[in-house]
Order: structure tokens, then sequence, then C-alpha cells
């Protein structure tokens, strides 16, 4: 009787925890379309340009992310190492973007949306806390 309990529990275990990884691979899709949607408005991108952008702008990124792996308890290293990357890149997509300003363009398009993202983070948040104070003070009265 045991073992069936087990099996029965570790089959819902399963399936929960394949639901909980798709919603995570949802949610980072529509965080990558909305950033090559808002990229390529900034940068008014033609489909030509876009071609060859995305390709150096992935493994750009590919890099920051190593960097900040690599230097996840030391900030000003990791700061140094993501100006060396963009110092790197910035060749790459002027040729790509034809011209310097449109290069410039893309780090200061990646930094508007990064505070994007933050401003829409903490709206959401602040969303959440009337609602957990609410669920709270029913629960205090009784």
């Amino acid at each position: 009787m045991k073992k069936r309990i087990i099996i029965i529990y570790l089959l819902f275990l399963h399936g929960y925890i394949c639901m909980a990884q798709q919603q995570e691979d949802n949610s980072s899709k529509k965080v990558e379309d909305v950033k090559v949607e808002y990229m390529t408005k900034e940068l008014n991108l033609t489909p030509e340009e876009s071609q060859k952008f995305w390709p150096v702008y992935n493994n750009y990124y590919a890099e920051i992310k190593l960097a900040r792996k690599n230097y996840i308890n030391d900030e000003v290293a990791f700061e140094e190492k993501v100006v060396e990357i963009r110092k790197r890149y910035k060749d790459d997509f002027r040729k790509v973007l034809n011209g310097e300003a449109r290069a410039n363009r893309v780090f200061v398009s990646e930094k508007k949306l990064r505070d994007l993202f933050k401003k829409e983070l903490q709206n959401r948040q602040k969303l959440r806390r009337p609602l957990n104070r609410q669920q709270k003070l029913p629960r205090q009265k009784s």
C-alpha cells in the first residue's frame, strides 16, 4: 500500500514540476519577444539589418550574461568586463547598422529597456503588496 501511495505522489509531483518549467519557459519567451520588438523599433531596423543584427546582439548578450556569472561577487570587475565587451562589439554594431550614432543607440536602447523592465517589476510588486495586506487583515480579526 505504501508503494502505491509513493508512486501516486511521485506522479503528481512530476506533473507539478513539468508545469512550473513550462511557465518559466513561457515567461522568458515573452521577455525575449518584447526585447526584440523594442530594440527593432528603437533602432529602426530594416529586415536586412535585423537579419545581420540579431546574431551579433545575441553573441554580445551571451558574453554579458557569462561575465555576470563569472563576476557574481565583484561588481567593479563585472562593470569593467562589460565596458570591454561593449567596446569590442561597438565596431560590429557599427558595421551592421552603418553608423556610429546607431551603434551607440544599441547601448542606450538596451539601458532604456532595462529601466522599463525594472519599472514594470516595481509596479507589479506594488500591486501585490496591498493584496497581501488585505488578506492578512481578516486573519488578524478572527
